[in-house]
């Protein structure tokens, strides 16, 4: 795997907490390489056209953690056991479409494509493990360490900001500029914008059938890309969550303050759930103002898709929903 393919699987990676839905009614879903990766509850699909514009699709049946394990079923853990799966069928929806990426450029490379003659290549585990870690590590230095140290910085030079509450805001502050930085920057490449489209294709899908009305192509693109439950508005929560804890917590120092970030991890992805899915409830009261500012930063993350790439979300659903009828699932609220 040649290192231009390990940094576009890298940023992909990075822009998972982005793409994935918060939470879900029915179905929910998740953009990937050229594809789109949908879910209901207890079926999940995804579906990506290869460059001959076949569209090649995986899925298999999914039990939610609060089935399995009761104690998920409770406030906060919920959040933490929904999110935990969310991670890891997206992380798994882009290894299917990074293979099938990799397979295409094995064409273009002259591969063989003789049914049976050679078996498709794909990414091997030990690299989607080192491209995890690392997206992980990098996660923590950029969003983490990094916010902290300069703000740390900042307090030495002016003492007013040299506080535990100041520090904290400045902190936060800081945190949010580079993510918007960051999101922004990845949002110029050509590749994440496409899969702006089909996060967008995503989303209008999902509002097509939460209408109750035929899932078509006509029908979807009607609809609008920006949608209450994406990640976006997840991870801003989180950001603004953040914030307040941190100023709670009785610590000063730099080591001491830096653990509390990544020890509260699950704490505060646990309280942004409930608040998301407490406000997503509630569109146009002001406890919907909380899903405000990831809906306007979806201006970024999502992008209007083309018929070709609505059809691909809407292949995906039909497939996760046929699994779902197959096993006697009953469709109601997730």
């Amino acid at each position: 795997m040649n290192l231009s393919r390990s940094l576009r699987l890298f940023a992909h990676t990075q822009m998972l907490p982005i793409l994935e839905s918060g939470e879900e009614t029915l179905v929910g879903g998740q953009a990937v390489m050229e594809g789109v990766m949908m879910r209901a509850p207890h079926s999940y699909c995804v579906a990506v056209r290869k460059a001959s514009g076949e569209i090649i699709t995986e899925e298999q049946p999914i039990h939610k953690v609060s089935e399995k394990y009761p104690l998920f079923k409770k406030p906060i853990l919920r959040g933490l056991g929904t999110l935990g799966q969310a991670m890891t069928l997206g992380y798994k929806a882009l290894k299917f479409s990074a293979n099938a990426a990799l397979d295409d450029a094995a064409a273009d490379a002259g591969g063989s494509k003789v049914e049976g003659a050679k078996k498709p290549m794909e990414i091997s585990s030990w690299v989607m493990t080192a491209n995890l870690i690392f997206s992980l590590g990098f996660f923590i230095f950029l969003y983490k360490f990094v916010p902290l140290f300069l703000a740390t910085q900042l307090g030495s030079v002016v003492p007013a900001l040299s506080g535990r509450f100041a520090t904290n805001m400045v902190d936060g502050v800081i945190r949010m500029a580079i993510f918007l930085t960051f999101l922004f920057l990845l949002s110029q490449l050509k590749d994440i914008r496409r899969v702006f489209e089909y996060h967008g294709a995503e989303h209008k899908v999902v509002f097509n059938f939460e209408s109750g009305k035929a899932v078509t192509v006509e029908n979807a693109q009607k609809f609008t890309t920006f949608h209450p439950r994406c990640g976006t508005s997840f991870l801003l929560v989180v950001m603004a969550i953040s914030m307040v804890v941190y100023a709670l917590v009785p610590v000063d120092g730099f080591a001491a303050r830096f653990a509390v970030r990544i020890l509260f991890l699950p704490l505060i992805a646990g309280l942004s759930y409930e608040l998301i899915r407490f406000a997503a409830k509630r569109q146009g009261t002001m406890m919907g103002l909380l899903t405000a500012p990831g809906l306007w930063l979806q201006r970024i993350t999502t992008k209007p898709p083309d018929d070709a790439e609505t059809a691909v979300a809407i292949c995906a659903l039909e497939h996760a929903m046929a699994l779902e009828k197959s096993q006697g699932g009953e469709l109601v609220i997730a």
